[in-house]
């Protein structure tokens, strides 16, 4: 089976996936650990795994092979956002180093299950590296543009860059804002969904001059999230095809004009999963493998 995944749009054939019961273990464990992860409230456990069933049920109908992290009594809460740890090259698997001190046993707990899925390591990050998968975002074949804030330092993006090699040969550094501060969750992902070669969806207030007149310049349709959808998480879409894309429901003006660009939109009910642990189906989704 294929690996490989430096792309944000096409057509996504293995995803790595974590369910509710083993990342958020019991309603005990939940109420107990939100607050110190910085959940916007404590999700409700049933209602949550009711969630993620319903999203592995529209991934299933989507993606051919799904993986699962198992539980694991290193990682806590989040680690049903798999998306932070890994990204995964045609040479292989480059485990990251998230800033996030909870979080930062998570890409170790996951090497065993990428060998089991003979998925080769191709490096780890490492020393005072650091860098979560929301601020990787492929262009284009060997570009790739990099969020450089809070998550991610300057030696994570240069170690990262020497792992990737040619997939990584053309990086543009994006800076982050402050925005709400180190302890919010800012990734470049966070304002920037690539849903197919030519189209966008941003949040334009936290993008920089440049990087938005490269987008434009490159011939790039930017679908533009309002101030209030971009607050529930709008502007993280997960592009399954091109233009087959997954949100979070309840962001009806991004959706319409994701219509009018012709793309198809799926969405799901998201409050426990997504919006209290402010990860959307980008966050919940580690590609392994998308066929290009």
């Amino acid at each position: 089976m294929g690996y490989g995944a430096t792309s944000m749009w096409a057509p996504l054939r293995r995803v790595l996936l974590k369910r509710v019961e083993d990342a958020f273990v019991s309603p005990e464990v939940l109420a107990r650990e939100s607050p110190h992860y910085g959940y916007l409230g404590c999700p409700d456990y049933d209602e949550a795994r009711r969630q993620y069933d319903r999203f592995e049920s529209l991934m299933a109908r989507h993606v051919s092979h799904l993986e699962f992290l198992p539980a694991d009594n290193r990682v806590g809460l989040d680690s049903l956002y798999t998306h932070d740890i890994v990204k995964v090259t045609a040479a292989g698997a480059i485990l990251l180093a998230p800033s996030k001190v909870l979080r930062q046993a998570e890409p170790e707990a996951a090497r065993p299950v990428l060998d089991a899925l003979d998925i080769p390591i191709q490096g780890t990050l490492a020393n005072d590296a650091r860098m979560e998968g929301g601020d990787v975002v492929w262009l284009d074949a060997g570009r790739v543009a990099l969020g450089r804030g809070y998550r991610t330092n300057d030696e994570g993006i240069r170690q990262f860059r020497t792992l990737a090699g040619e997939a990584a040969a053309d990086a543009i550094v994006v800076p982050l804002p402050h925005a709400e501060g180190p302890a919010a969750c800012l990734h470049l992902m966070s304002v920037l969904s690539i849903v197919d070669r030519n189209l966008a969806v941003v949040y334009s207030r936290y993008l920089p001059v440049f990087f938005r007149q490269w987008l434009v310049s490159r011939g790039y349709t930017l679908v533009e999230v309002p101030d209030g959808e971009y607050e529930t998480l709008g502007t993280n879409v997960l592009a399954l095809g091109p233009r087959l894309v997954v949100m979070l429901e309840g962001h009806p003006i991004t959706q319409a004009a994701l219509n009018d660009a012709g793309a198809k939109v799926l969405t799901y009910a998201g409050s426990e999963i997504s919006y209290k642990g402010t990860g959307g189906p980008t966050c919940l989704t580690a590609p392994l493998w998308r066929q290009e």
